[in-house]
């Protein structure tokens, strides 16, 4: 019978159904979170299913995780995104030894093995180094999140010095005020998010392979940064955003 993960972040939702036995993945869906945290899960696990072929009610056992899953009634279980992430990438990716995730509002590093979690350190404390700090640089730059990486691609890195999301986003209003190129703006951010992350994994030991997981991901100009700057290659799963769903499946199955 199918199992389900549902992973309720700040800024997304994110589900996967999963065969029980086969650890085939049937169905996932991504969907903003939206103000309310339970709505947007029991939706995105609908959407989910819907891909999968499947009814709800014909789940076998559904885990939680993430920032909100304390408010999803259906889950039979839940366990925390950094378990989920763990246990998500190293089944992608069995050499895993170092997790990089960056979510909406936080950032982790966090060592693994064999699935299991040894150690963790987790940015929670300011923005800048997650993907809120993106949606925020998106408004000021009138780009959406795509071409926001193209143009981080494509730019020469100028210098934010601000480690505070706040007076960031001013010394990047104050960069445009002296014509500063946006291009160029982006490719700082990104740069300046990079080293954060940096910052965070000289607190871990990087052992075996590092894969990275969140939405932030799903950019390929900032994959290749982050590389660059760990001095490591880095897996990137076809679906990273989707990650601690499919490690939260894994656990419904287990």
């Amino acid at each position: 019978m199918p199992v389900a993960g549902v992973d309720v972040g700040s800024v997304a939702a994110k589900a996967v159904v999963l065969d029980e036995e086969k650890k085939i993945v049937l169905g996932r869906a991504v969907l903003p979170t939206g103000w309310n945290s339970r709505e947007a899960g029991e939706q995105v696990l609908q959407a989910a299913c819907r891909a999968a072929g499947v009814e709800p009610v014909g789940l076998r056992r559904v885990v939680g995780t993430g920032y909100g899953r304390v408010a999803l009634p259906f889950a039979d279980k839940v366990v925390t995104e950094i378990s989920c992430h763990a246990r998500g990438a190293s089944w992608l990716f069995p050499a895993t030894g170092v997790v990089l995730d960056i979510g909406g509002q936080d950032s982790k590093v966090i060592a693994v093995e064999d699935g299991a979690v040894q150690d963790f350190v987790m940015n929670d404390k300011c923005a800048a180094g997650t993907g809120r700090f993106l949606q925020v640089l998106s408004g000021i730059l009138g780009m959406e999140l795509p071409e926001l990486g193209q143009a981080a691609a494509t730019g020469k890195p100028v210098s934010i010095s601000s480690m505070c999301a706040v007076f960031a986003e001013t010394e990047i209003i104050g960069l445009l005020a002296q014509g500063t190129a946006p291009t160029d703006i982006a490719a700082g951010v990104y740069l300046s998010i990079a080293r954060r992350m940096r910052g965070l994994a000289a607190r871990i030991p990087l052992k075996g392979e590092c894969t990275f997981t969140g939405g932030l991901a799903t950019s390929p100009a900032f994959s290749g940064l982050l590389a660059a700057e760990l001095g490591v290659p880095v897996n990137v799963p076809d679906d990273p955003q989707t990650v601690g769903a499919l490690g939260a499946a894994l656990v419904a199955a287990r």
